[in-house]
């Protein structure tokens, strides 16, 4: 029916989501400045890697159909794409 690579990676941006909406809420029942940016920091780890573990599951399921060069020039883009986030 679906590949298992698109089951998983749908699974782990629902996680991703749901850690997001959960953070949320805690961030309003905790109510104080201080606390919410605890939150909100600690949330930045978490996009990073479901965006590393998103697309590596996507360019392993396709390995077979792409050169090698490929491959480096996705991971270099993830690679930059992280270092931009993380100089903002």
């Amino acid at each position: 029916m679906f590949e298992k690579a698109i089951v998983a990676m749908a699974l782990l941006r629902v996680l991703s989501g749901t850690i997001e909406i959960l953070a949320a809420f805690l961030i309003v029942k905790v109510n104080e400045v201080e606390k919410a940016l605890i939150i909100n920091s600690s949330l930045a780890i978490v996009g990073p890697i479901i965006l590393i573990l998103t697309t590596s599951i996507g360019v392993i399921s396709i390995a077979n159909n792409i050169s090698y060069s490929n491959i480096l020039w996705i991971f270099i883009g993830i690679i930059c794409i992280l270092y931009g986030i993380k100089g903002s």
